[in-house]
């Protein structure tokens, strides 16, 4: 293995373990080449190189430090957000924050295809990545298509857990833009008004009908939306 290599897999593993967290300073470039015996110029590319890779974060006169980790979400393959964030091997809980029945105003109406003032379940839930806010989910749900929603437990299963059990999934619409949060929003988040929020807007189908339509905030600074077709 080339000796950057050998570096670059070291810095790696120190911070998949956690010895450095984000936005932690690691060693600087000198004090690794002494530690692993070769040029400046050799530890630079093994930093350069993880820098690229968005592990680490170069900051001009002040060090290189652990860059902040951005969660990434699927948006072909429609899954739970408890899922993605087990799958990354980190702790998973939510915070409910809103939970009733309420008549459908005029816009909600025409998306669902129903009349106005028809009841529909409402739901907010705040979801983590080992204690982090990682979205923000506003939820309104077709009662004929979920009946039990109300009577969930959100402390262990997600609203899209529960949907995909009992509502096939047809179709999907959804649309994403980057705007700045509401205040509501933001402190759910613990983020920064300054900083804009990722927002997927999706509506789900099923039994032909509009199953779910829900808007998830994702604080722009700790996500990224992937996929493949």
């Amino acid at each position: 293995m080339p000796q950057y290599e050998r570096i670059k897999l070291y810095l790696l593993e120190q911070v998949q373990a956690g010895y450095w967290k984000e936005g932690e300073v690691i060693p600087a470039e000198e004090s690794l080449a002494v530690e692993f015996g070769v040029s400046r110029m050799t530890v630079n590319r093994a930093i350069r190189e993880l820098t690229a890779e968005g592990v680490l974060s170069r900051r001009q006169g002040a060090g290189t430090y652990v860059a902040q980790q951005k969660y990434q979400a699927t948006l072909v393959e429609i899954k739970s957000i408890a899922d993605e964030v087990r799958a990354r091997g980190h702790r998973y809980r939510s915070q409910l924050h809103v939970l009733e029945e309420m008549p459908a105003s005029v816009a909600l109406a025409e998306k669902f295809g129903l009349k106005t003032g028809q009841l529909l379940y409402h739901s907010i839930i705040v979801h983590f990545d080992n204690d982090v806010p990682i979205q923000v989910e506003d939820r309104w749900t077709n009662p004929a298509i979920a009946p039990d929603y109300m009577k969930l437990d959100f402390a262990a299963t997600t609203p899209n857990e529960y949907l995909m059990a009992v509502a096939p999934l047809q179709r999907v619409n959804y649309r994403i833009e980057a705007v700045m949060a509401p205040d509501a929003v933001v402190a759910m988040l613990g983020s920064s008004q300054r900083e804009p929020c990722l927002v997927l807007h999706r509506k789900t189908f099923s039994f032909n009908q509009v199953a779910s339509v829900v808007t998830m905030w994702y604080p722009g600074s700790r996500y990224q939306f992937e996929g493949s077709l």
